[in-house]
């Protein structure tokens, strides 16, 4: 073992580790639009919306994104008033649903058998057999809700309902509004980096550094939001995987990912089910096209056990458990961190 992996494995070493625990959350996608690039159209009854968030609140989801326009590339806006009419049901009723969850403890042989929202490695993880994960949400308020939407009305109405955490993809950029209200109502955001819109991103994107620039964008926005009354320990920033970016720019911000934790918040990782895992898993299988949505699992796992070891601490998927048990599984072996990093819990 070389000097580098010896101060590695010494967690309790002036300069080594930092005591901290290796944390993370799982954000379960409810997609309430019938063009979503994964799984438009299937929750497009509210009754269906809710049951899916619901169930993925039992796969182990601390947080449901629930967001009634799509942002696939080359979506076209959804008005306010349709936007609204297809979440603020879902929101309220499974803001109705949340109750009773408890703090309780399992085995890390069995991550699948957990059924709430935060999981938490302790740094004692590598060197104890019988290390535990403890899972539950803040007191009994069950899952957090976010509501995926760029525009202040729709967020109001939301947040009203039940929601807590506003994940916009344009950074509160989409509407002068939408900062104000967020600050107001003392809620959370997550802030995303885009190049362009949705229905532009994807054309012929380039960058200098993509890394650099995502970086320089996201402390931006984070002032910004700061300067209009949100507090820093509730913004999460999101380097936006997949949005307005090459396979090339998304693998370097993934293989860079660490650069970004000097912001000094938490950062959101949205790979899940996205086309540059299609044309990875096609290359290496000698394919021509990329593979299909339902094949981009494996993917979405390696991605997301990736990105944990360099510094994201949220998860935004579709298949939560899964992830949840690979995350589980990844971060029992990591054990304390070496790397300054905030694990803040985005309920603040």
């Amino acid at each position: 073992m070389n000097s580098q992996n010896k101060k590695r494995n010494a967690p309790h070493e002036a300069g080594g580790w930092s005591p901290r625990a290796v944390t993370f959350r799982v954000m379960g996608i409810v997609n309430v639009t019938p063009d979503s690039f994964s799984d438009g159209g299937l929750f497009m009854a509210a009754d269906a919306a809710v049951e899916h968030a619901l169930a993925l609140v039992r796969e182990g989801a601390a947080i449901v994104d629930i967001g009634g326009e799509s942002t696939r590339p080359g979506a076209t806006p959804v008005e306010d008033r349709e936007e609204l009419r297809r979440v603020l049901g879902v929101v309220e009723a499974v803001a109705a649903a949340r109750s009773g969850s408890r703090i309780e403890t399992v085995p890390t042989a069995h991550p699948g058998a957990q059924s709430s929202a935060d999981a938490q490695i302790s740094p004692d993880a590598q060197s104890s057999a019988d290390a535990q994960i403890s899972i539950g949400a803040q007191s009994s308020a069950g899952a957090q809700i976010s509501i995926d939407t760029s525009k202040s009305s729709v967020a109001r109405a939301a947040l009203d309902a039940g929601a807590e955490l506003v994940n916009d993809v344009t950074a509160l950029r989409g509407d002068p509004a939408m900062a104000a209200v967020i600050a107001e109502r003392g809620a959370h955001c997550c802030l995303m980096h885009m190049r362009g819109t949705p229905a532009t991103m994807q054309a012929d994107p380039r960058y200098g550094d993509v890394v650099e620039e995502v970086k320089r964008f996201l402390a931006e926005r984070l002032e910004f939001a700061t300067s209009r009354g949100i507090a820093q320990e509730r913004v999460l920033l999101d380097p936006g995987i997949g949005f307005g970016k090459t396979l090339e720019h998304n693998l370097e911000l993934l293989a860079r990912l660490e650069e970004l934790t000097e912001l000094g918040a938490p950062l959101v990782v949205g790979t899940s089910r996205k086309g540059f895992l299609g044309q990875i898993a096609a290359r290496a299988g000698a394919q021509e096209q990329p593979v299909g949505v339902s094949e981009r699992l494996p993917g979405t796992i390696a991605t997301c056990v990736m990105a944990l070891e360099r510094g994201a601490s949220v998860f935004r998927v579709h298949d939560v458990a899964p992830v949840r048990a690979a995350l589980a599984t990844a971060g029992a072996t990591l054990g304390a961190r070496w790397t300054a990093r905030s694990t803040t819990n985005v309920r603040g």
